[in-house]
């Protein structure tokens, strides 16, 4: 018996039903998705609360509502391939994983990428892939994706990511001047030039370091 599954269920009913997330296979993925498998040992009693938890080296497992709202802005088909840059403890990569074909998922942090790998095969997901990388770069051998999810605020949406969207491909991005306070961007590939931009309003992110990111000392 899962301990947690009425403090999930709380969670689908009291943080994301009520704020507007209508989506029924996210909502399905979300309740799927045991997140208490994904923060520290110690924060487990925490794991269905509503706000971002930490997960160690600076680094933050995502508000469960941020984590549906960008699947539910990235419409991701059943056959769709998924980029996730920024994968953490593995949480977001999980619920895509119920969502998608396949995901690959990025992280910059050898640990890190270490423990989502860890996570996600605790949770039975095999259809994702994590690679330690420089995630604001992509990963060009898998291009083009059917959507791109962020998980850290950047100064500019790197141009790297938008070339690897296919036309009508999605990314959802927090973008700001600030390294803690953006805007969460949704860019929608037209055509092999042009993208459209949606700014669907403020959030708080940890930055995203890299060669089209932050650096280290900003």
């Amino acid at each position: 018996m899962d301990q947690f599954a009425s403090a999930r269920a709380e969670m689908i009913e009291q943080q994301l039903r009520i704020r507007g997330i209508r989506d029924e296979r996210v909502l399905a993925a979300m309740a799927n998705v045991p997140r208490h498998l994904f923060v520290p040992e110690d924060q487990k009693s925490q794991a269905y609360r509503d706000g971002p938890l930490s997960i160690g080296q600076g680094q933050t497992i995502s508000q469960p509502y941020v984590v549906a709202l960008t699947c539910e802005l990235l419409e991701i088909a059943e056959n769709g391939k998924v980029l996730e840059v920024g994968a953490g403890s593995g949480y977001a990569a999980a619920v895509l994983a119920q969502l998608a074909q396949k995901v690959i998922a990025l992280e910059r942090l050898p640990d890190l990428a270490r423990l989502a790998r860890k996570n996600l095969a605790k949770a039975g997901c095999s259809n994702v892939e994590v690679l330690c990388a420089d995630g604001t770069l992509g990963c060009p051998s898998e291009a083009p994706f059917d959507a791109i999810a962020v998980a850290a605020g950047a100064p500019t949406v790197p141009d790297s990511l938008k070339k690897q969207l296919k036309v009508g491909g999605r990314l959802v991005i927090p973008v700001g001047r600030s390294r803690r306070q953006q805007d969460l961007i949704r860019v929608q590939r037209l055509s092999e030039t042009e993208w459209k931009t949606d700014n669907l309003g403020a959030v708080a992110y940890v930055p995203l370091v890299g060669a089209e990111g932050w650096s280290t000392g900003d």
